[in-house]
């Protein structure tokens, strides 16, 4: 059975959950007979993913998914071997060999009639490229899509650059990226850059709408803002979320949108924090195991390595997690306080992006969080 996240996925610019005038910058984009390499930058979960396809499918007609490669930069990120892989991906026959995966083209970019649209694959523009540009021959044939690009670090970005600069005039790169400002300036600058800021609440429940009705679901009045409100303008947790709830027939009662939240939301991170914030970073305390006594780790950073150990999270995840927390405005913190939080929060995601040892990087930010917290007591 298919998320519904995949089901009711966009077909076309006009169905993506975005400004008037985003939807209208995608589609120039996806039309041109000459299109631009393509930056989408924005936060997590506001349909970057849904956009580059929708460009992709528009940009190489109906045979898209054979020549668009996609690679995951997260997931090479502090990984033994991550350069061998990302050098394996762009030149596939070999580092030593000359043709790199941007310089080749598909057949399609010499018969404009080589792939014929499915039933019900109707281009997202409303008419295919070919039927808008005279010369189909030499329109862009392949894509090479990088997502969560600022994870790409500072060894491979300089290997992009080179190979956009010398790639064939049939092949575009599109990254994805949180924070584009991690990109260096030489793919900036040869890149279009559309920013796509967080999903209003009113955008979010009028999709939600539209499922529901679509899903003949019979929400209780109010629970579609809830899980707007808690979706924080991520549109894609808030439609996780009603699929959820709508499968174990929970929409009658708002108080089960907050039963689900408490099971997901990570407590132990608000520990973590508020053992820093009181200054137990560290705080060994003796207890038995297996019928001896053990010296254990608690405060901080025992909480920490408990959280860490038991949700698999890397230190990321957890900066991710801990940014969450102070902007919701659940631990009613100074102003002053928070604006120091989060400047040393900051400082920490930044270290984490060029060492290999993430917990070092928290622990130093857990004893700033300390010294935070005695400076404003006093």
């Amino acid at each position: 059975m298919a998320s519904w996240l995949e089901s009711y996925a966009p077909r076309r610019f006009d169905q993506l959950a975005m400004s008037e005038s985003i939807q209208t910058n995608l589609e120039k984009v996806a039309i041109q007979a000459n299109p631009p390499h393509l930056i989408l930058a924005g936060p997590s979960g506001v349909g970057k993913t849904a956009a580059w396809r929708l460009v992709a499918r528009q940009m190489l007609g109906p045979s898209w998914k054979s020549t668009s490669h996609v690679l995951q930069a997260r997931d090479l990120a502090k990984t033994s071997g991550a350069m061998k892989k990302f050098e394996e991906f762009l030149r596939p026959d070999g580092t030593s060999s000359k043709d790199t995966l941007a310089g080749r083209s598909s057949l399609d970019s010499f018969d404009a009639n080589f792939s014929q649209a499915q039933e019900g694959d109707t281009p997202p523009a409303g008419i295919e490229n070919r039927d808008v540009h005279d010369d189909y021959s030499k329109q862009v044939s392949r894509l090479i899509i990088i997502e969560d690009a600022d994870h790409l670090g500072p060894t491979r970005q300089p290997y992009l650059r080179r190979m956009m600069e010398s790639t064939s005039a049939t092949s575009r790169f599109i990254f994805t990226a949180r924070s584009p400002s991690r990109l260096i300036d030489a793919l900036r600058s040869r890149s279009k850059q559309i920013r796509i800021p967080s999903t209003p609440n009113e955008i979010i429940i009028k999709r939600l709408e539209e499922i529901s009705d679509s899903e003949d679901l019979a929400p209780v009045r109010g629970i579609l803002g809830d899980i707007a409100h808690v979706a924080n303008g991520n549109l894609r947790r808030a439609v996780f979320l009603l699929e959820l709830l709508a499968r174990r027939k929970s929409l009658h009662d708002r108080k089960n949108l907050q039963k689900v939240v408490t099971a997901t939301t990570l407590v132990g991170v608000q520990q973590v924090l508020e053992e820093a914030l009181r200054g137990r970073i560290h705080d060994w305390k003796w207890e038995k195991q297996g019928g001896r006594n053990k010296r254990v780790l608690k405060g901080a950073l025992g909480a920490l390595d408990q959280l860490m150990s038991e949700h698999a999270l890397e230190p990321e995840d957890v900066v991710h997690h801990i940014h969450r927390l102070l902007t919701t405005g659940r631990l009613l913190l100074e102003e002053t306080m928070l604006c120091d939080l989060l400047d040393a929060l900051a400082t920490c995601d930044v270290k984490l992006q060029t060492s290999s040892h993430g917990r070092i990087q928290l622990e130093e930010f857990l004893h700033r969080v300390k010294e935070i917290a005695s400076t404003q007591t006093v």
